[in-house]
């Protein structure tokens, strides 16, 4: 790796400031750009989506625990897969255990895959996660909120709010539910693809480092990513 430049302290300290003059704009906007997703316009749900969990049968009003908002994580294992996708995977590394702070901030957090709960439980366990992640297999939730495909995906699936070939019957996603007044369970924001990287923590220190994500060089896209059980 060759660096830009190797400067003294103080050249250094004053490109230091004037990136930090951009960092506080983007966080600026960032911020702003927050605000107008929080008064996005909600969607009441009227199916009643069914859930299998470690304790039983659930409702996606049970899946909120008592609090009046829920984030659900849609992660990528479908029926009869040997693992679970490596880059969801890379995902849930980062949230797992957050939820009891997520919780105290009145928000429910839970995973939801299309795969039988009992093999839902045996890639857990495996990977030493106590997230709460709960099956979706038998419902249509995960086709509703497009992270789930059936047929043919080469001729084109609902992905991120357009149309487009897909050649997996899984997709990641992130869904937002909260509580309207009357008790009325109502769906308020969905983000998928590039828009979930906010939430991995793991990419973001990368982009502190010089190298960054340093896969500009490989096949594809985090070709170089394993589940956590599989480096060397």
């Amino acid at each position: 790796m060759n660096p830009p430049d190797i400067v003294d302290r103080n050249t250094w300290r004053e490109a230091r400031k004037l990136l930090l003059a951009k960092e506080k704009a983007f966080t600026q906007a960032q911020d702003a750009l927050t605000a107008e997703r929080q008064k996005m316009p909600w969607v009441r749900i009227d199916a009643d989506y069914r859930f299998d969990t470690p304790n039983g049968q659930q409702s996606l009003a049970g899946l909120f625990g008592g609090k009046s908002q829920l984030i659900i994580q849609h992660f990528m294992l479908g029926e009869g897969w040997k693992a679970g996708c490596p880059s969801c995977s890379f995902w849930a590394d980062g949230y797992d255990g957050i939820d009891v702070h997520l919780a105290a901030r009145d928000i429910a957090f839970v995973t939801v895959s299309n795969a039988p709960l009992a093999e839902i439980e045996a890639f857990r366990q495996r990977m030493g996660w106590n997230i709460v992640w709960v099956s979706a297999f038998g419902s249509s939730f995960n086709q509703d909120f497009h992270v789930s495909f059936s047929g043919n995906t080469d001729s084109g699936v609902e992905y991120n709010y357009q149309r487009q070939r897909f050649s997996m019957s899984e997709a990641p996603g992130i869904s937002v539910f909260a509580k309207a007044p009357d008790g009325q369970i109502c769906h308020t924001y969905s983000c998928y693809a590039r828009g979930l990287d906010m939430m991995n923590a793991a990419y973001h220190y990368m982009d502190l480092t010089p190298k960054g994500r340093d896969e500009a060089d490989l096949p594809y896209t985090m070709a170089w990513l394993k589940r956590h059980d599989e480096y060397d």
